[in-house]
């Protein structure tokens, strides 16, 4: 896998769940690369933020420093 099917798989995930082979090369791939896992730790803190913010709550104080 290389890393422009893994962020394909990071955002396919939030759409449906990923086959158990789909999982499985994207933990791998997550384990030896560094680039990818900082997109999807920004991913998951983009749906965290999107979803406060759909239900009309202030965002956290973290949310506008982490990154």
């Amino acid at each position: 896998m290389n890393c422009k099917q893994a962020t394909q798989l990071l955002s396919l995930q939030q759409e449906r769940p990923l086959s158990r082979r789909e999982k499985f090369s994207l933990r791998f791939h997550l384990m030896l690369c560094k680039a990818c896992r900082n997109f999807s730790t920004q991913m998951d803190s983009l749906r965290t933020i999107s979803r406060r913010y759909a239900k009309g709550e202030p965002p956290a104080s973290d949310d506008r420093e982490s990154h």
